[in-house]
């Protein structure tokens, strides 16, 4: 028992998390995996999902870039067709990835459980929490109060015994779950780690502050908000920033919560491929700094994202940061009225994103003139991080009514406000292993 300790701890802490294994919910459980024993078991926990990012509205792709596109499970994805066949196992799915890293947070905490290795433990509640809020977000629909305890949610695996038969639970059932973990682990973590890659109590605090707007809990998410501003508060002035790098915003700077990355599949998100709309590039002001930061355009007129924390080609962070955190916040003071509060957070995570000296402080008449331009101004700010097809989801739930379009090789494709494809389907691989009933469409 000591040996396994030592063993998982010096991986937690050593090791940074990139990818993981193919084969994973095909394999029996047995003796010889009590123990995660390979690096690529444990890279896959902080790998994300991108089929949500897939189907969002900040890009398009070209037709060529389509039809080169190798996965046929992600130009489905792209069209929001109703099944999601998986066929090419060299390209693994989300499902996968999701369930594996729940495995080996599961391994952890069995193995740990009477151990004392509280930062540990606290690593692995996250990391779990993590990967059911981003699951939950890809193949369950909005958190509605109204039907949460009938919605399909997502199976809870909270024992690494592989043997035992999945079923889904409800999406409250989830949420609760979420919850419970990240509560836990924001009593056990380290308000410091040795690396940005390790969650901290301050990542778990705004992880439940995400957890909880997506919910429509405006309460809890404003003092989970306040609680990570408590702790730690520090903007990046883009003034510093240089737009003649290739990557102007460097990793691991003073805004990242915690460092993890989206699993990139195929070519739709990868490299210089999607395609940023025009309309929403025209949203930023000539003196809005993130409209050079950000973007990149070539001799054809095409705009490219390049405003990734990762500084690195194709690579998206999607970890909990300080701006996410002061727009939630914002959003948060929004539903609840207080407008003043709401835009003063607004304001000063604005001005550090604006030419010295052009910035005029952004004032609201009302709750509804607040929340729009928030709203606004986050879709501006967290590009390509996983968030927006959640924010699409409860937006729409609320009433936004914002219906997708997108068109491939003249064949129009759309996807109405609250439509249940908003609830991806799962891929009918691990339906065919499981079981478990398939998302309506």
């Amino acid at each position: 028992m000591t040996k396994n300790i030592f063993k998982i701890i010096i991986f937690f802490t050593t090791i940074i998390f990139a990818t993981g294994c193919e084969k994973f919910l095909s394999e029996k459980s047995n003796k010889s995996l009590a123990v995660p024993n390979s690096i690529e078991q444990y890279q896959a926990l902080s790998n994300f999902a991108n089929s949500g990012e897939v189907c969002s509205d900040d890009y398009t792709i070209s037709d060529v870039d389509y039809n080169n596109i190798a996965n046929e499970a992600d130009k489905r994805l792209y069209t929001w067709q109703p099944e999601f066949v998986a066929l090419d196992g060299n390209f693994g799915n989300d499902w996968r990835y999701c369930y594996q890293a729940i495995y080996t947070s599961n391994v952890v905490l069995n193995e740990l459980k009477l151990s004392g290795a509280e930062n540990v433990i606290g690593q692995a509640l996250f990391y779990r929490a993590a990967r059911y809020l981003d699951g939950v977000q890809i193949w369950a629909p909005a958190y509605n109060v109204s039907t949460a305890e009938t919605d399909l949610g997502l199976p809870l695996r909270l024992d690494p015994d592989m043997n035992i038969p999945s079923k889904r639970s409800t999406v409250k059932q989830t949420y609760e779950q979420i919850i419970q973990d990240l509560t836990e682990a924001t009593r056990l973590l380290d308000i410091t780690q040795i690396s940005v890659e390790r969650p901290t109590r301050w990542a778990s605090y705004a992880l439940l502050a995400r957890t909880y707007l997506f919910m429509g809990n405006y309460a809890l998410a404003v003092e989970n908000t306040e609680k990570c501003l408590m702790m730690y508060d520090s903007l990046m002035n883009f003034n510093l920033l240089n737009p003649n790098d290739a990557y102007p915003i460097k990793r691991k700077n003073i805004e990242i919560g915690l460092l993890a990355r989206m699993r990139i599949s195929s070519n739709i998100l990868y490299r210089d491929i999607p395609n940023i709309s025009k309309d929403l590039f025209n949203q930023y002001e000539n003196d809005d700094l993130r409209k050079k930061i950000f973007f990149k355009s070539d001799a054809t007129g095409k705009i490219m994202f390049r405003g990734n924390y990762y500084d690195q080609r194709g690579i998206y962070m999607v970890g909990p940061t300080m701006d996410e955190v002061y727009l939630s916040a914002a959003e948060s003071y929004a539903h609840l009225g207080n407008v003043n509060k709401a835009m003063q957070l607004l304001n000063k995570l604005l001005v550090t994103r604006w030419k010295t000296g052009t910035y005029t402080d952004l004032v609201a008449a009302n709750k509804e003139q607040a929340l729009q331009i928030i709203i606004t101004e986050r879709r501006k700010e967290l590009l390509f991080r996983g968030l927006r097809w959640p924010d699409l989801k409860r937006y729409n739930r609320d009433g936004a009514n914002i219906n997708l379009s997108r068109t491939v090789s003249g064949m129009v494709y759309n996807l109405p406000a609250n439509d249940l494809r908003y609830a991806i389907a799962i891929p009918e691989d691990i339906i065919s292993i499981t079981g478990i009933p398939q998302n309506k469409r």
